[in-house]
């Protein structure tokens, strides 16, 4: 699997913006890649050193829109831990929003 289908896309919330305080950033990441996947392709588009990778699997919560019941989709979340010293700069436009 290429690097650009692993990791799907950051996870913008306040929990992922503390976490990124601490060199841990959040990712969505595709539900069938593995921590060794989720590594690679954190080190090959970024350029920083991976410490530690945790993941974990969101699951699908119920929703309803009127009489139409449904559920939300699934998917797979990636918590990446840097080396000291190195940041991923998707996450730095974001100092300026919480007040």
């Amino acid at each position: 699997m290429d690097s650009s289908q692993v990791i799907i896309r950051p996870v913008v919330s306040e929990k992922s913006y503390v976490l990124s305080g601490a060199n841990r950033y959040t990712f969505r990441v595709h539900a069938s890649a593995h921590k060794t996947q989720i590594r690679q392709a954190v080190q090959e588009l970024f350029g920083v050193h991976v410490v530690e990778v945790r993941t974990l699997s969101v699951k699908s919560k119920p929703k309803r829109r009127g009489t139409t019941r449904g559920r939300t989709r699934a998917w797979k979340k990636a918590i990446v831990e840097v080396a000291p010293g190195q940041s991923i700069p998707i996450f730095q436009g974001l100092e300026g929003t919480q007040e």
